[in-house]
């Protein structure tokens, strides 16, 4: 059985959640505070952790640098803060997820059904040379590329844009990080470079590039590589 546990201090949306999910076979540990949250998800090792960032003791962005410290967990920060600044700082503090509310019951269950799948599929092991999906093949030894058997041309940061993502499968990379990682802190928040090289890989790897099946955009948040 799947266990939740949810890091809420509205009572309403804790019974809501509580409802829908023990109803769907999760099981669901409730925490008021951060503080709270860190000492049961120590005790109760929860599979995927649903959290509001405006707890009462703590921010909750806090709460997932120490999360962060020990585990891996899936973390959905479940919100009202609306600003690109707070999303990215959830994001870049260790959260795999951002959903604002209001938000629709389907959608989040939706969510932490794809990062329980996510937990499900094994992380590349540090030996791991190839990285396939049905429309190409990475070969991170080779430091290459290749698509029907033909090698796919690359230039350095298109590279280094393919590689962080396909070593970090199903995991939403920020874009202060990719722009940090690839292009140094100097860049800022220039995403429109971003935008550029993503929609150059795409038209060199997926098979349809307006719809593309590997390469995701996370809008306003960042990028994640799907196999």
């Amino acid at each position: 059985m799947t266990r939740v546990l949810v890091a809420e201090d509205d009572p309403q949306l804790v019974r809501a959640l509580l409802i829908n999910l023990q109803a769907r076979g999760y099981a669901v540990d409730a925490a008021p505070d951060g503080t709270t949250a860190l000492r049961i998800a120590a005790a109760r090792r929860p599979d995927v952790i649903l959290l509001d960032l405006g707890l009462p003791d703590m921010d909750g962005s806090d709460v997932i640098r120490a999360l962060r410290g020990w585990t891996r967990v899936p973390i959905l920060v479940v919100s009202a803060r609306r600003a690109f600044e707070e999303k990215v700082t959830a994001l870049d503090a260790g959260a795999d997820d951002y959903i604002t509310k209001p938000f629709s019951m389907d959608e989040l269950l939706a969510r932490l059904r794809a990062a329980v799948r996510r937990t499900e599929t094994p992380a590349l092991d540090p030996e791991t040379v190839l990285v396939t999906t049905g429309d190409f093949t990475v070969d991170l030894a080779a430091k290459k590329a290749t698509r029907a058997g033909h090698d796919i041309r690359l230039t350095p940061t298109e590279w280094q844009l393919l590689e962080i993502l396909v070593c970090n499968p199903g995991r939403l990379i920020t874009q202060r990080r990719l722009l940090q990682e690839v292009w140094g802190a100097s860049v800022g928040n220039k995403t429109n470079y971003l935008r550029v090289y993503m929609a150059q890989l795409r038209r060199k790897l997926e098979a349809d590039p307006s719809h593309p099946r590997h390469l995701i955009t996370e809008p306003g948040m960042g990028y994640r590589f799907e196999a």
